[in-house]
């Protein structure tokens, strides 16, 4: 049977009902604008600008200015780009008949257009970009505060950038152990102790749970505070900054430099207690110098990280690169980060079975955390950028050994570490270190993984050094990518035809075009050719085949 149609519901009403729906709302509506009166209008605060007390108010507004003014730039360009694209459409919906350009056209247009972006990161490529604000931080810095991760503090040293600090002339070098609730007390002890000996060394642990430009989020008193909320080392620091400041008897500028991802940023929002530089878990956030006053004598400038060199070992450039899951592939450089873990450790760490190599690592990680792909089996790529991230981020707990003997570093010699330490109070920094390190809880020995140490990493500090090989790696991977979607584009062709098509005239396009061209069998012959073909395979059910 026929199920009949159903009308739709009519919309229509009683005049009295209709009426009484509109009074109902005009009432809802003078009642607000009742409330809102009583509450009465606020005017929006006017921004007062920078105070002319401020003792950097120059530098800030023309960094303001410079910022407003890349910003306008970036619009305008987006626009422009909107519009081309626009026209393009256009120009295809007017003329459809008109064919798309041939391969050679194609690649002659991506030639025109990968010149153009030559010529652009000419002006303004990146890296060459962040060696001219770090050398602009160094010059205009009378204190340089070197970050490193406690894990690995060898590893986030740079000699390139020490030994241009100490060409810089009258300037000093103190080293910042942040993210020191990470690795074991006994570990953080060793490590003080060995790199007091060269230069100034303060333990630190940075605060990281802001809110949006505003102060430290407020606890209870009963509660206790959350981890993360609890920043160490802060007064340690400001005094011996303060200290220095009065031995020189003038305001002076702290330049904060270091490798991608050791907390630079997240240092300045601690001493400042609100969050002014931006922060996250991706490396490379810090693009340019921003000037942080703390006080009225005190300064303080966030940097860009440091550019790795490509001679570094795989380790090295895996974690201290921000391009490198990016350049180097996921597996490769998770690879090269497990081989320097001890894998008894890693094992406990991620609870999964003992691992031959990393490959089978990852396959047992990826079952482990639940990361399949279709049809069930493990993603490998996914697990390995898994543990590269945890690795390189802030929540991940291992420790590198310091070396048994001490030795001075190459660009170091006594009378320069002597000059390091002149006008800083040692006793003062050595009583609040051992305060900070009383109150910084840090992690177990039995749960943090034990990592080899690749040594010293080498850093870029000139334009003339930063090599050009990836850009041509760039290059040549974009080239890839037009060449392999010119080949999807023509297999998606062929696949669509190929589904138009029936059986019947699949077979018939696989025959020989001979004998398509023959005389013998016209296309309707060929037709019942291949069905008569079928049917004679059929299964007979009127014979016994037994």
């Amino acid at each position: 049977m026929k199920r009949p149609k159903l009308r739709k519901a009519s919309k229509r009403m009683t005049c009295h009902k209709r009426y009484k729906i509109q009074k109902k709302v005009r009432e809802h509506h003078r009642k607000l604008r009742k409330e809102a009166k009583k509450r009465g209008r606020k005017k929006p605060r006017k921004d007062p600008g920078v105070p002319n007390s401020a003792p950097f108010k120059e530098a800030l507004l023309r960094e303001a200015e410079l910022r407003k003014q890349r910003l306008e730039e970036l619009k305008q360009q987006q626009k422009l780009d909107r519009q081309k694209e626009q026209e393009k459409k256009r120009n295809l919906e007017t003329n459809p008949g008109v064919e798309p350009p041939s391969g050679e056209a194609v690649k002659e247009e991506f030639e025109q257009g990968k010149a153009k972006n030559k010529a652009k990161s000419g002006k303004q490529n990146t890296k060459k970009l962040y060696c001219e604000e770090l050398k602009k931080v160094i010059e205009a810095s009378d204190v340089v505060l070197e970050v490193l991760d406690a894990r690995d503090p060898l590893g986030c040293r740079c000699p390139q950038v020490e030994e241009a600090i100490v060409k810089g002339g009258q300037k000093r070098l103190v080293l910042v152990l942040n993210k020191s609730d990470l690795v074991p007390k006994e570990n953080l002890e060793s490590w003080l102790h060995y790199l007091e000996k060269e230069l100034p060394t303060v333990v630190f642990r940075a605060s990281t749970n802001w809110k949006d430009k505003g102060k430290l989020i407020k606890v209870k008193k009963k509660a206790a505070p959350f981890k993360s909320e609890v920043c160490f080392g802060k007064d340690g620091l400001m005094k011996l900054l303060r200290g220095f400041q009065e031995t020189c008897g003038k305001a002076i500028c702290v330049g904060v430099i270091g490798f991608p991802n050791v907390g630079k940023s997240s240092i300045i929002n601690s001493l400042k207690q609100e969050r002014i530089c931006n922060v996250g878990v991706s490396m490379g956030l810090t693009r340019n110098m921003q000037v942080v006053p703390l006080d009225k004598q005190i300064a303080i400038i966030d940097s860009p990280s440091i550019i790795v060199s490509p001679l570094n070992s795989a380790a090295a450039l895996a974690m201290r690169s921000p391009a490198s899951i990016e350049v180097v592939k996921p597996v490769e450089a998770a690879s090269a980060i497990l081989s320097q873990a001890d894998a008894r450790q890693v094992v406990l760490k991620f609870t999964v079975p003992e691992y031959k190599n990393p490959l089978e690592f990852f396959a047992l990680l990826a079952q482990r955390r639940g990361l399949h792909q279709k049809g069930g089996s493990p993603n490998v790529e996914g697990a390995a950028k898994l543990l590269w991230s945890e690795w390189t981020g802030a929540t991940l707990g291992y420790y590198c050994q310091p070396p048994t003997s001490w030795t001075c570093s190459s660009h170091f010699n006594e009378s320069v570490v002597a000059d390091m330490k002149l006008g800083f109070n040692m006793e003062e920094l050595e009583k609040n270190n051992a305060h900070s390190m009383q109150a910084i809880r840090g992690s177990r020995l039995a749960s943090s993984v034990l990592f080899q140490s690749s040594g010293l990493t080498n850093g870029i500090t000139e334009e003339a050094d930063i090599p050009e090989e990836l850009t041509k790696w760039k290059e040549r991977q974009q080239e890839e990518n037009i060449d392999g979607d010119q080949e999807s584009v023509g297999g998606e062709e062929a696949d669509e035809k190929s589904s138009d098509m029936s059986p019947v005239e699949e077979t018939w396009q696989a025959l020989p075009e001979e004998s398509q061209a023959g005389e013998q069998f016209s296309s309707q012959e060929a037709r019942s050719f291949v069905l008569d073909k079928e049917e004679e395979d059929a299964y007979d059910f009127s014979t016994d085949y037994v």
